[in-house]
């Protein structure tokens, strides 16, 4: 038999129910502590956990606690590396957890990062305010650029530990190149000091979108979006090699940065409508942006592969992509009167930031997710007055057209 599929791997791996008393689906462990058999045992698990020995091949360190980790926390990270085709993952209590705990197990004061700007407004402000007061140097590159434009921030500076990229970005949506990153990062890399390639997969991923096949070490997602796909859970992950998680997992031990066991288990729940979801919302998705791009009042659509995005960007998301997502940014005529009064006539789609869930949202970046950037730095970005976040939900498509009709013609 070849191998399966991740839409059938994820029914299929990280739990037996015959452990749990024939159980169809996990039951959730509500335990903050768990029994060792022996103290050695005990001293075993706390040599992994705390990164004194790494984990053998083959060992199944035990439970200790539910900071360390817990079964339901464990079987998630198991099946949700399916479709990524990730070594191990670790599960966090929000994507900002994942982000901060993740960068800050491989940075140390005296370290660089470089980012492609723009980036989500929680990951820019502690690229920009809390890291520095580390002494982390962090500096920002236009996301979308090329490999010779990245390498300007590499050449002589010895510094540089980490090359992070949102692709698409928030809010613009523009697609970041990955195998230049990886490209600059082995270059520029030596014995004593790996680069390491960080991705934020959120928007696309793991369905369209899948950055460890073209060089990232670590993918990082709010699960909160399309893998809870609820807007009932609040939760992140970190993805990538056992070696790499397995530092992440020390990092999170000590910060407390874990998710709890409800969490996991609502997120466990929504795997198996991860894919049928994401397929649906993009198909309607590409329905909402004909309509957006014939009306008048609209200036500007930015949606992974449309030819509006320019040449590079429709190539970069041909090597990169499979999909398109269902996350849509537009510009109306007018500016920030104009963008609230087209969001406050809004009746079905939700007005609320988050994205990926089966309801649409729609929000403006500007005064919302991204309101602690300066002026000059949404300007540099393109992050406007007039600049709407649309995320399609699982409504019917003709509704939400309809919607965005009526709220457009009171400008």
């Amino acid at each position: 038999m070849g191998r399966i599929k991740p839409q059938t791997a994820i029914f299929s791996t990280g739990y037996d129910p015959q452990r749990s008393e024939g159980a169809a689906v996990p039951p959730v462990f509500r335990t903050s502590t768990f029994i060792f058999k022996t103290a050695a045992e005990g001293k075993r698990a706390f040599e992994i956990a705390y990164g004194l020995d790494p984990i053998k091949t083959g060992e199944s360190p035990a439970l200790i606690y539910t900071r360390v980790n817990n079964p339901n926390c464990e079987i998630l990270e198991e099946k949700i590396t399916a479709w990524d085709g990730a070594e191990a993952a670790a599960l966090f209590s929000s994507g900002m957890g994942a982000i901060s705990s993740t960068c800050l197990a491989f940075l140390k004061p005296g370290d660089t990062l470089v980012f492609a700007d723009p980036v989500y407004g929680g990951t820019e402000y502690l690229f920009r305010h809390l890291l520095p007061s580390f002494k982390i140097r962090t500096v920002a590159f236009p996301a979308g650029s090329t490999q010779a434009e990245m390498e300007r921030l590499l050449v002589d500076d010895p510094t540089v530990k980490v090359i992070y990229i949102e692709s698409p970005a928030n809010p613009t949506n523009i697609i970041s190149d990955v195998p230049a990153a990886r490209a600059l990062a082995d270059k520029y890399s030596t014995p004593a000091k790996k680069i390491l390639v960080m991705v934020d997969n959120t928007f696309m991923g793991p369905i369209f979108s899948k950055p460890l096949q073209h060089g990232a070490d670590i993918l990082l997602y709010s699960a909160t979006k399309f893998f809870g796909g609820h807007s009932d859970v609040v939760a992140g992950i970190a993805m990538g090699s056992k070696a790499l998680m397995g530092q992440v997992k020390v990092m999170r031990t000590i910060l407390g940065s874990n998710s709890d066991p409800d969490s996991a288990w609502l997120v466990h729940r929504s795997l198996g409508t991860l894919q049928l979801r994401m397929e649906k919302q993009q198909e309607s998705t590409l329905r909402i942006v004909d309509f957006l791009r014939g009306q008048p009042k609209v200036t500007s659509v930015a949606y992974p592969g449309s030819p509006s995005m320019g040449d590079r960007q429709v190539e970069l998301w041909r090597k990169q992509c499979t999909g398109t997502g269902s996350v849509i940014s537009f510009c109306i005529k007018g500016g920030e009167a104009e963008a609230f009064r087209v969001l406050d006539a809004i009746r079905h789609i939700k007005m609320a930031v988050s994205l990926g869930g089966i309801e649409s949202l729609i929000e403006h970046p500007s005064t919302m997710t991204h309101s602690d950037m300066t002026a000059a730095e949404k300007q540099h970005t393109g992050i406007t007055e007039n600049l709407i976040r649309l995320s399609v939900g699982l409504e019917d498509v003709e509704d939400l057209i309809e919607d965005l009709r009526q709220a457009l013609a009171t400008i």
